[in-house]
């Protein structure tokens, strides 16, 4: 998977808090308590309305350039958007072209890994990827 970098903009919000939005995404919203809550949870945010887009037969577009001019929806005629503290860029992996793997397993493994892909309403191949993908976002995370 190529590792693609959108921009997000972090607003401070009327309350204590920060708001985020995404130029390239619109409707791609989060928010935090502090600048650094917010930019971690834009994480989360992005690959989940990501995942949307996909899922509903859409292409992902391209990210803009991290000076690239706001979009008209993002500019608000009063204030021009005066309120965004911080812009930092978010790493979202890019789905790649499927590769076909072969692995072997314990069957008994292999029963539950199916049961658990039912369960889900995903497939065996969906399961896994998925499984491998929060692993490595946890072991990203304690690094």
């Amino acid at each position: 998977m190529a590792l693609q970098f959108y921009r997000a903009c972090i607003e401070a919000d009327d309350t204590p808090g920060y708001s985020v939005f995404f130029p390239d995404f619109p409707g791609c919203t989060s928010a935090g308590d502090t600048i650094q809550d917010a930019a971690r949870n834009a994480i989360e945010a992005l690959a989940l309305h990501v995942e949307g887009v996909i899922a509903a037969g859409q292409a992902v577009p391209p990210p803009s350039a991290p000076d690239a001019p706001l979009p008209d929806w993002a500019v608000d005629d009063d204030e021009d958007r005066a309120g965004i503290v911080a812009t930092v860029l978010i790493p979202l992996e890019a789905a790649g072209r499927t590769v076909r793997v072969n692995i072997t397993m314990d069957e008994g493994l292999l029963g539950r890994l199916d049961a658990a892909a039912a369960a889900a309403g995903t497939s065996r191949s969906g399961f896994i990827a998925e499984v491998v993908r929060e692993r490595m976002s946890r072991s990203r995370s304690a690094a």
